[in-house]
């Protein structure tokens, strides 16, 4: 009975991964992401190293949250991983919102038609304080 049962649920994680991974490609694929982000970052020759660097960086995450790896490595190294980290997440938030045109609305609907860089700034530099704080306090 109790193989029955890791079978059932082998089947359904492995069911719900590929429908949550299938659908994380059709998004990054329906809003073309990855060639926006390109044509932001002015990389247009290196649109296939973004697209394998996405794969690999899910693939090796997958693995690492799958069993369950880690390694204790020096403040400087993790601070850099995480300077890393945040500008892909940051690169990629950009690209998004570029896509869905969010900001050039929210100017508008805020009045705010000619400020739309202090609109920018103001969310770059919120989300650098915020990661900031939250890394101080989680030291």
């Amino acid at each position: 009975m109790t193989i029955w049962i890791a079978l059932l649920l082998v089947l359904v994680g492995l069911g719900g991964g590929l429908a949550v991974g299938s659908g994380l490609v059709a998004f990054i694929t329906v809003l073309d992401i990855i060639p926006r982000l390109t044509q932001l970052t002015n990389a247009h020759r290196y649109i296939r190293a973004f697209e394998w660097s996405l794969v690999m960086g899910a693939l090796f995450f997958t693995l690492i949250d799958f069993f369950h790896w880690g390694a204790h490595l020096p403040l400087l190294i993790t601070s850099v991983y995480g300077l890393m980290a945040g500008i892909f997440v940051g690169t990629l938030a950009a690209g998004l919102t570029e896509v869905l045109n969010v900001f050039p609305i929210l100017a508008k609907r805020l009045h705010m038609d000619g400020k739309l860089l202090y609109l920018l700034m103001a969310v770059v530099f919120g989300k650098v304080t915020g990661s900031i704080v939250q890394w101080f306090l989680n030291l």
